[in-house]
Parts: C-alpha cells; structure tokens; sequence
C-alpha cells in the first residue's frame, strides 16, 4: 500500500487549499481515513479523520468550521478542504488509513497503518 499526498503550497491568510491523497495497492473501503499535521519543531497532531463507515468524524478544535475531510472510494481518494486558512496552519501535512481503527481510536496515530510522505502547507500573513 502506497499513499501519495499532493495539494500543498503557498497560500495567504485567508485563503483555500485543498489536500488530495490517493491510496494505491489496496482498496481503502471500509477503512479509516486521517490527516495529521506536523509543525516546525512541533509534535504531529490530528487534524481531522473519519471512520471507515462515515459515521464518525473527528476535527481538531483549532479546525472545526474551517476544514473538511472527505473521500471518494471509487478513486481511493481522500481530500482535506482547508478555508479561512492561518499562519498557524503552517505544516507539513500526512495523510493516514487503516483497517483496524476503532471509533475511540480515531484521532490516535498509532492506530493506522499507512501514512503518506506529507505535503507541506506554507500560510504567510
């Protein structure tokens, strides 16, 4: 299993971008998707991640209202629409998913098993 991130870039405060993750090597239906991000000098947090039966989705507090994940199985895609954009946001950005994950494990890195190689996110005030 392969995850190929793209999307990132230099954007304004303010602004939009919109992170696309595809998955090669095996379908991803049925299973849990996620982004987490990884500031400078800084731990790799949750961002946003949904169960593999849509019924569950998690945002980071410092995203909520702003971002939005989704997916598209027939691509084996996974998207992160990011608005209203803030220096703060600024980060390397990882795509994840899993078979495994259970609904209170959602947020929790451990608990997938493939990760992206991260696209960089650059907001400038």
């Amino acid at each position: 299993v392969q995850l190929q991130a793209s999307g990132g870039g230099l954007v304004q405060a303010g602004g939009s971008l919109r992170l696309s993750c595809v998955q090669s090597g095996r379908s991803f239906n049925n299973w849990s998707v996620a982004w987490f991000r990884q500031a400078p000098g800084m731990d790799r947090t949750t961002v946003a991640a949904m169960h593999r039966n849509g019924g569950r989705i998690y945002y980071a507090d410092s995203v909520k209202g702003r971002f939005t994940i989704s997916r598209d199985n027939a691509r084996n895609t996974v998207y992160l629409e990011m608005s209203s954009l803030r220096p703060e946001d600024t980060a390397v950005y990882y795509c994840t998913t899993g078979p495994s994950v259970i609904s209170s494990n959602l947020a929790s890195q451990t608990a997938y098993a493939y990760w992206g190689q991260g696209t960089l996110v650059t907001v400038s005030s």
